[in-house]
């Protein structure tokens, strides 16, 4: 379902800025894999999702989303195909427009466009079985504007709209960081019910390594714009956080820095 296959992407490239991002990733996932993505600060984890998004351009390497070469493709052409929710809870929707509009656009999306704007009923009942699931209290306020949502709310909102037709892979950039722990908590708990419930290809990027080994099928560490480990099935099912980091160590040869990701 996705394929990157030698990416490199290099920043600010001949200046005293010069930063390697991403060095040579080679990575595939089937339909359905739930991958987490764990690494330090500045190991390319965001910077690989920026790379499938379309966000720059990579120096070199192909991306492919369903065995489509999308690498030539701007951001708004692949957006068709990707369902992303970023760190921030602002960003993803339109905090001055009500929770059936935003939810409308995204339901909308990649269909052909009419002079016709009005939410029917149809629609109404779909967001509202939608949003009941969360229980959050959302399917009796679709007429409330974005804005006056809290940061749980948003970002719960958002993860829906994300997902509202099914994208061909799902990325969620540490959805969870900006939220406090029992909204986090929350959620992870509806990304995971939503990627079940629809065998989503899915990409999590996160700063918590109990997290990274708690959901999904996969788990994959990156160091120095490199994937240095991959792991999957039983293996990752045993895994604690002091195995990972002397995975880390012994790959490696250094050790794990990054006090976000020992303390959470």
């Amino acid at each position: 379902m996705l394929k990157l296959e030698n990416i490199c992407k290099t920043f600010h490239p001949g200046t005293v800025n010069e930063k390697t991002a991403l060095n040579g990733v080679n990575l595939t996932l089937e339909p359905g894999d739930f991958v987490t993505v764990i690494g330090g600060n500045g190991a390319g984890k965001s910077t690989m999702l920026n790379a499938i998004a379309g966000t720059f351009k990579v120096d070199a390497g192909r991306v492919l989303i369903d065995g489509v070469d999308v690498t030539g493709m701007s951001e708004h052409r692949r957006a068709r195909f990707l369902g992303r929710v970023f760190q921030d809870p602002m960003m993803g929707t339109a905090p001055t427009m009500q929770i059936e509009e935003n939810l409308a656009l995204a339901y909308r999306r990649g269909q052909h466009r009419t002079l016709k704007w009005g939410i029917t009923k149809a629609e109404r009942e779909v967001f509202r079985e939608q949003l009941r699931a969360f229980d959050l209290g959302l399917e009796d306020r679709l007429t409330s504007r974005v804005g006056l949502l809290s940061g749980g709310q948003r970002q719960a909102l958002t993860l829906l709209m994300a997902t509202l037709q099914k994208p061909k892979v799902l990325l969620l950039d540490e959805h969870t960081a900006a939220l406090d722990p029992k909204t986090a908590a929350k959620v992870l708990e509806l990304s995971d019910a939503i990627i079940a419930e629809h065998k989503l290809t899915t990409l999590m990027v996160t700063h918590n390594m109990k997290d990274a080994i708690a959901h999904g099928n996969r788990l994959i560490m990156m160091n120095n714009g490199q994937i240095i480990l991959d792991i999957r099935g039983e293996e990752k099912k045993a895994l604690t956080v002091e195995m990972l980091l002397e995975q880390f160590a012994r790959i490696s040869g250094s050790e794990f820095a990054s006090d976000k990701a020992l303390l959470a």
